[in-house]
């Protein structure tokens, strides 16, 4: 019941992402489940009429068929390219949500590692044969055209038995067809057995698969390339290779094969046995005068037909069910919901007033972590500030960064904007308020231009100045192309490949040209070099004129240009003031900091 539920979603999801599909699929596969027995049955007759000398009706016959087979063809093709144009844009339609899914997913779900591995499931699932959406959709038109030729070769079955019976049969006759009755059921029924036990077989090497592709990944020497030849690990990871992905692989492989060989022999033995008794049954009693002699092709004809459809009735049943948990996952990830509160209040400012952001005894956990990364956090943020914020590795920085954000929302207490709590406001409005510059910061391969400005309005000139307060006015002078250079080589053979350096003045100056009230810097200047680190400092009144900046740094000489700092140490705010009156408190974690890094500089 519970896979029926999941299909029919399934099914839901494909008419809902391509208009028509359900329609266009059963439609082209009923259509061709019923055409085959067009030629069954006038063969049937016109054998019959030329056994009888009725040559009269013989030319309307094949007349029919001539007709008859050239209108099928055309219908086949005409409901075959509704049908795939159906298709075609579903598969669209479908990376396109999946990649929309991902953009407009809440993202401390993106970060949740129960979401991360549902989607890492449903990656590896589809790289296996038989599952997937597209196993879906195959299994769905096998299953309506082997119903629909079912249902006709019913018919052709109940047509023979009527004749048979008004013919006066005997005791013998009902033996015949007692069998004829037997050997369907018995095909059913070890057709169907041997279906399910495939589909067991083939889940356990779904298994498998799935963690031989982790393997392969864990394994994959693209991005590994310079440690594997510094360090000849060729020589550790070929054996590991050889161990899981052929020598386990052929082993699991050689056994299922094995066990399907032993299992499929009972139905093809029932397949052949049910055909051949057919044969017999048909001819025997087609000489008897029961029979027409046309109607040894018709009812043959039928029960190969009928046979044939039963075993892949069965067969797509099977892979349906097989294909279930993928869809089950699939499902799972596609309606995953959003969480967020998404509030209702517009951002109006008035002129002349100010934004100012406040913490309220803000604690937070991750979830599935059972660990406060921030507890109990107070704190306001005045417009026009420049503020830093300090503290060890894991002591909170990024995650208040990604509070402040609204990228999480917080565990305990709030935040206000302008002693409103921001999940009262619109989220698209009030994420519009920041630009960041994060740790892991992402470029595109696109234009440079495109890299900044991320829109389709044109502002050469503000991008120009945003990458020379940035540092990155030297390199664009030498680029040929100026703002439209692209980024790597990914869709452009002439594009550039810049340092870890340069990708950082570009974040940077993609983040200044948002003009965004507030600008948080994470470890900005982690890439660059010494002169470059100067120069943004030399700038950052420059950068952060008229807006709130939030910077996040270990290099504390960044510091001494803020106007306030926040120390941060396992999750609580333990100190607050400028440089001077922190590193007064010889007590302070803000001084062992700086006496830490200072004494590098100092003979």
């Amino acid at each position: 019941m519970k896979a029926w539920k999941i299909n029919c979603q399934a099914m839901k999801l494909f008419e809902k992402l391509s208009p028509g599909y359900i329609y266009a699929l059963v439609l082209s596969n009923v259509f061709g489940g019923i055409s085959p027995y067009f030629n069954i049955y006038l063969s049937a007759e016109i054998i019959n009429r030329l056994s009888k000398g009725e040559g009269t009706h013989i030319f309307r016959l094949v007349l029919i068929t001539i007709v008859g087979n050239f209108i099928i063809t055309i219908v086949n093709i005409f409901l075959g390219r509704w049908f795939q144009h159906k298709n075609e844009l579903y598969m669209e339609e479908e990376k396109r949500y999946l990649v929309e899914k991902i953009q407009l997913m809440d993202y401390c779900d993106i970060e949740n590692p129960k979401v991360q591995q549902l989607r890492r499931n449903i990656i590896e699932a589809a790289r296996i044969d038989a599952r997937g959406t597209g196993a879906f959709a195959d299994g769905l038109c096998t299953f309506t055209r082997s119903i629909t030729s079912i249902i006709v070769a019913a018919f052709f079955f109940f047509e023979m038995l009527h004749v048979f019976l008004e013919s006066g049969f005997g005791k013998e006759g009902f033996f015949w067809i007692l069998i004829l009755i037997v050997l369907v059921i018995i095909n059913v029924i070890t057709t169907f057995w041997y279906q399910k036990t495939e589909g067991i077989l083939a889940q356990e090497n779904a298994v498998m698969l799935a963690d031989e592709n982790r393997i392969d990944e864990a394994l994959d020497c693209y991005n590994k390339g310079k440690d594997v030849r510094l360090y000849r690990q060729d020589r550790f990871i070929m054996p590991i290779k050889k161990k899981y992905l052929v020598d386990i692989h052929f082993d699991v492989f050689s056994r299922f094969f094995k066990k399907v060989f032993k299992y499929e022999t009972a139905p093809v033995i029932t397949r052949y046995a049910t055909e051949v008794f057919t044969y017999l049954f048909v001819c025997i009693y087609a000489l008897k005068e029961v029979f027409e002699v046309g109607s040894i092709i018709k009812y043959i004809g039928f029960m190969k037909n009928m046979i044939d459809s039963i075993m892949n009735f069965f067969q797509c049943i099977g892979a349906l069910r097989f294909n279930t948990p993928f869809l089950e996952q699939y499902m799972q990830f596609y309606y995953y919901p959003s969480k967020m509160h998404d509030g209702t209040l517009v951002l109006d400012k008035p002129a002349g007033t100010k934004y100012e952001l406040e913490f309220c005894n803000v604690s937070f956990s991750y979830p599935e972590s059972n660990t406060y990364a921030l507890k109990n956090i107070s704190f306001k943020l005045k417009e026009g500030e420049r503020i830093a914020i300090v503290g060890v590795n894991g002591s909170g920085k990024s995650t208040l960064v990604k509070l402040l954000c609204r990228l999480y929302d917080p565990t305990e207490g709030e935040i206000r904007l302008n002693g409103i709590n921001i999940k009262n406001y619109k989220y698209d409005e009030y994420v519009q308020l920041f630009s960041a510059v994060f740790q892991d910061f992402k470029l595109f391969s696109f234009s440079l231009f495109d890299n900044i400005a991320l829109s389709n309005e044109r502002d050469n000139e503000r991008a120009k100045q945003c990458l020379k307060l940035a540092g990155f006015e030297e390199r664009l002078e030498q680029l040929s192309e100026g703002l439209e250079t692209s980024l790597y080589k990914d869709f452009d053979v002439n594009g550039i490949e810049i340092s870890g350096g340069e990708a950082q003045k570009i974040a940077i100056a993609r983040a200044l040209y948002q003009n965004t009230p507030f600008i948080l810097l994470d470890e900005p200047t982690a890439a660059l070099d010494p002169v470059s680190e100067y120069e943004l400092y030399l700038n950052f009144d420059k950068i952060s004129s008229g807006k709130t900046a939030v910077y996040i740094s270990h290099r504390l000489s960044s510091c001494r240009f803020c106007d306030c700092i926040f120390v941060l140490d396992q999750g609580e705010l333990v100190q607050t003031g400028n440089h001077k009156t922190l590193i007064e408190d010889t007590c302070g974690i803000y001084r062992k900091l700086w006496n830490a890094q200072a004494q590098y500089y100092i003979k």
